[in-house]
């Protein structure tokens, strides 16, 4: 410590380390929640009032590791492996020592300075050992790990008793007729002579405890009080009947009675059986089970820095539209990046949370502070996504060559994991070239499973067997498109804060100015809020408040919008209108409606350069503009944008909301447009809806929104920006706006009613909780070694059956793959899921929720896929993960017409308060398969916060913990081990709002 730096005089006397001048004996200190070892006390008491300690000190994570670097003989925490391993002293220890720079983290060593402690992975100062000890955290995992051990030790063979014969049955083909289930018997035996112990309980676990559940497993015979010798066994038989497709598991405990010593003592077995077929189980299992690549590497991976670009070529899309207004670069500044990136590093996301608003946003959001706020948090959710995106980087690719495009296979490309699109970029590094020399690829050709890249034409040395590293760039376009709509100037009150006084017309008006509408779809004239809604949305005077068409899945809104296009064009034909929609599928739905009375005359599909002539309807390849670029001796066709004065005689344009940006970038004045109608806006972020309002609108316009609040709202990737807001939809914004919208009363709101889609059946549930049959299975839930997305098993083989039986055409309703859709929410279980149906019914649509939304069918099937192995483990944050999202769960369950299916295990889903009262309503209603119900389905559920239940079975299983402690005699406390969700933004979907 050098002589300038003042120790403080009140830490506990030691030594402090050779080589400073400090005049004090003091004790080196280390910061449990941090892992930070202080070289010195005066180090420490300054890291006590550092960022990193509050936020670690605030954190609900677990505490970093202690790694040990071989190489350098150091502990360290792990959050630190990185930079030590890259630094200067740990290359010159390697080189001075002739060993190789890079290694492994080892875990931390006990030395004279430190002592290591194995169950929490951390190495702590001796002087800091009892207080760790004694701690919280290490209590609770020495309890965990104490009831493991009574597990592990009850199922030692003791006192010369040993047990022979199967516990395992293993697969079982799931029975096709009447099956009297499958009995093993198990033989106890003992090696002396004159044997002392008696069997006196055969019991299985299940039916212990303070909870009662059926496993499938019962015991037949046991020979009870019979002397166990040499000449003299006894014997136990179990019988497993249960018949449906799953995993199943219980433990046998045996007691015993030692008349020698007149003291009991217990063996236990585990016992398991699988109803499926062996090699499905076999084709679809884990290549190896998954590891977070945070805790391989010590942390969060973080990039090598790139210090030279060598540009690429553009693909002549990049050149299709002629833009007058040109995009501002909307660089994230310096502080704000700062800051997330050392958040990054671990810390407290409510800490994160509170310095990002205190810092960086305005106190209050309203038409002066909006820019600045959403801007905030698009720069937040860009930081994520290009977090993200380093996922998905590749090392030892190869590259084939044909022409001038160099072609790169991409894992996953075809479900979007990542996303590329023509126009993308991507950084590619020969594997011995120098570090931090990278060559631009601009992506030209984008295929199933591949993408054709064009270099600079320095790019050379090819070779097939030449390996490269890959890393995938954010297009920063979209980004940059939502920052030109907020710095606009236009912010009236009465588009983004409308106050009563805005609202110049009520729904009754507009429907008492309309009384005689002829309609173009006449099922509109019969359904009265359908036809509320448009009479209202035609009569709007210009310049009103947003109008909301409010509706249930199902209810018809797009065909009401289509319609109030229609209508508005008819009274006025000078009306100038632009229909969006938050992706391209959703605009496609709309301009396919209006194609049917509207000729390409009158109509436009706007599509943005980068979209695929492949993916576009037949129907409106008439209805889109196709602009000619050279490429090379090449002409190559991509979608863009006709002259000006052409692209003004449209009367309705149709685009994504983010496209919509092009109409003012090639020089559409503001007011040209008088109406802006957005379908699916409880899609959409507030940033991409307001696209098309901020750079288009003037004092006159009028917003038409339509969707539903109670679906899935917008994908957002970053914690701090949903935290923050942006996961909140304009459309469900200003429907909280209680002075300005009111749904009972219908004031600037229209809700639809009547659904078109489903049996009454299915809506009966939904319609309750969120508008005024299950199978149930035990399964396993698995991840890959490449991935920390989970899938199950078991519950893609019973899916499977079902398909099998429904296109079978066992029972009333047959079908074919279009009628069928299955929905699983994690990507890794879609994969699986897809694989499994290949052989049986390759065109059935295997999605996402957010895939699903806005589509139907008419049989939807559901997998769940989290399973629990062990009651202990039970927590509803970690084990159910985004599965019990109420939108999510509101979208799953209204996408089918005849027939919903569920496969799931209700021990865990009915840890949610939500999930436990549908699977009521479906077990009182006669849809139940499968073991029996695990709780009393008329028990009232209160999810207003309030319910018990959860809480309950955990406190029960920490009762059954304590009483097989107790059976065991030994003793144990109570706790419980969780299990993390891994990176939840693996299973996020990528979209493309282009």
């Amino acid at each position: 410590m050098s002589s300038s730096r003042n120790c403080p005089n009140i830490l506990v006397t030691g030594t402090c380390p050779e080589g400073t001048s400090c005049r004090h004996n003091h004790t080196i200190r280390s910061c449990e929640p941090c892992g930070y070892v202080a070289p010195t006390p005066y180090e420490y008491q300054m890291h006590l009032k550092s960022r990193r300690h509050r936020t670690y000190a605030n954190s609900a994570q677990p505490s970093p590791q202690t790694y040990h670097c071989t190489v350098c003989e150091k502990n360290l925490p792990s959050a630190n492996w990185e930079s030590h391993i890259s630094g200067m002293n740990h290359a010159a220890i390697a080189q001075r020592r002739g060993v190789d720079i890079a290694v492994d983290p080892c875990p931390g060593v006990s030395n004279d300075a430190h002592t290591y402690c194995p169950l929490c992975r951390i190495a702590l100062p001796r002087a800091q050992w009892d207080m760790h000890v004694n701690g919280v955290k290490h209590k609770r995992k020495e309890v965990f790990m104490a009831y493991r051990s009574v597990l592990d030790e009850a199922e030692k063979d003791k006192n010369g008793i040993t047990i022979e014969g199967i516990i395992d049955l293993g697969f079982i083909d799931p029975p096709t007729g009447i099956w009297q289930g499958r009995v093993a018997t198990l033989t106890l035996k003992s090696g002396q002579a004159d044997g002392k112990s008696i069997l006196v309980k055969a019991d299985l676990a299940s039916m212990q405890g303070s909870r009662k559940v059926q496993s499938g497993f019962s015991i037949v015979t046991a020979t009870l009080g019979t002397t166990i010798a040499l000449s003299s066994s006894a014997t136990v038989s179990f019988k497993f009947n249960e018949r449906f497709i799953g995993r199943f598991e219980d433990r046998l405990e045996l007691t015993f009675q030692d008349t020698q010593l007149n003291k009991t003592f217990i063996i236990s077995r585990p016992l398991s059986a699988i109803i499926g077929n062996e090699a499905d189980h076999e084709a679809l299992k884990p290549v190896s089970p998954y590891i977070d690549p945070r805790l391989r590497s010590g942390g969060r991976a973080v990039r090598s820095p790139v210090s030279t670009v060598i540009e690429g070529v553009a693909p002549p899309s990049a050149n299709a539209v002629n833009y007058v207004l040109p995009l501002p670069r909307a660089a994230m500044p310096k502080h704000l990046l700062d800051l997330l990136s050392v958040a990054e590093q671990g810390g407290s996301l409510k800490q994160l949370n509170g310095d990002v608003r205190k810092i960086f946003m305005p106190n209050v959001l309203n038409s002066a502070t909006y820019a600045r706020h959403f801007k905030c948090l698009l720069w937040a959710e860009e930081f994520r996504t290009e977090a993200d995106l380093a996922r998905y980087d590749m090392v030892n690719a190869t590259l084939s060559k044909h022409n001038r495009y160099y072609y790169l296979g991409i894992p996953g490309l075809a479900e979007k994991r990542p996303s590329v699109l023509v126009g993308d970029r991507m950084l590619v590094q020969r594997q011995d070239a120098p570090s931090g020399q990278w060559f631009e690829g601009h992506v030209h050709v984008v295929r199933q499973s591949e993408v054709g890249l064009c270099f600079h034409s320095s790019f050379s040395a090819w070779s097939p067997s030449q390996k490269y590293n890959v890393r995938f760039k954010l297009n920063r376009i979209v980004l940059r498109r939502q920052h030109q709509a907020l710095d606009s100037a236009f912010e009236e009150d009465r588009i983004f804060f409308p106050l009563q006084k805005h609202l110049s017309h009520t729904t009754s008006l507009g429907a008492s100015q309309n009384p005689g509408l002829a309609y173009y779809n006449p099922l509109i004239g019969s359904n009265e809020r359908q036809s509320l809604a448009v009479k209202s949305i035609a009569s709007l005077p210009a310049g009103s408040a947003p109008f909301i068409v409010f509706g249930p899945p199902g209810t018809g809104k797009t065909v009401t919008i289509v319609e109030a296009i229609r209508q508005i064009l008819w009274a006025n034909p000078s009306a100038r209108i632009l229909a969006c929609a938050p992706s391209n599928s959703a605009a496609d739905l709309i301009a396919e409606r209006l194609a049917s009375s509207l000729s390409p005359q009158y109509l436009f599909r706007m599509y943005a350069p980068s979209r695929s002539k492949e993916t576009v309807p037949d129907a409106l390849t008439d209805y889109a503009y196709l602009a000619s670029q050279s490429f090379g001796a090449i002409e190559k066709q991509c979608f863009g944008v006709p002259p000006l004065d052409q692209l003004q005689a449209y009367k309705v344009v149709v685009s994504t909301c983010v496209a919509a940006s092009m109409l003012a970038g090639v020089g559409v004045q503001r007011g040209h447009f008088q109406w802006v109608f957005v379908d699916e806006a409880g899609q959409a972020t507030e940033p991409e809806v307001c696209v098309p309002v901020k750079t288009l609108a003037d004092g006159r316009m009028n917003v038409v929104l339509g969707g539903d609040p109670k679906q899935l709202g917008p994908i957002v990737r970053s914690a701090v920006a949903r935290a923050l807001g942006l996961e909140k939809s304009w459309l469900e914004r200003l429907m909280e706006r209680e002075e300005a919208y009111d749904v009972q009363e219908q004031t600037g709101v229209v809700k639809l009613t009547q659904n078109f889609r489903s049996h009454p059946a299915i809506l009966k549930f939904p319609n309750e909780r969120f508008y005024g049959g299950i199978w149930s299975l035990l399964g396993r839930d698995d991840r890959e070694v490449s991935s920390p997305s989970f899938f199950n098993v078991d519950e893609v083989l019973q899916v499977k059956s079902y398909v099998q039986q429904l296109k079978d055409g066992r029972g009333k309703l047959r079908t074919n793959d279009g009628d069928v859709g299955v929905i699983a929410p994690y990507h890794a279980q879609c994969l699986k899921l897809r694989t499994a149906l290949r052989s049986v019914a390759d065109g059935i649509k295997v999605g996402s929720v957010e895939e699903f939304q806005g589509q139907e069918r008419k049989v939807i099937i559901i997998s769940t896929v989290r399973s629990s192995k062990e009651f202990v483990t039970y927590d509803l944050k970690h084990t159910l993960g985004f599965v019990a999202n109420p939108r999510r769960f509101n979208v799953s369950i209204t996408r089918a017409k005849a027939l919903l299916i569920i496969v799931g295990n209700p021990h865990v889903l009915g840890l949610d308060p939500l999930w436990r009262s549908f699977l009521n309503y479906i077990h009182l209603n006669g849809g139940w398969v499968g073991p029996d119900i695990p709780w009393d389905p008329k028990e009232t559920v209160d999810d207003a916060g309030g319910d018990e239940y959860g809480a309950r079975v955990r406190r029960e299983a920490e009762v059954d913990m304590n009483e097989l402690a107790r059976r065991m005699e030994g003793e144990v406390g109570t706790g419980e081990e969780g299990e993390g969700e891994g990176d939840v933004n693996v299973d996020r979907p990528w979209r493309d709002v282009e």
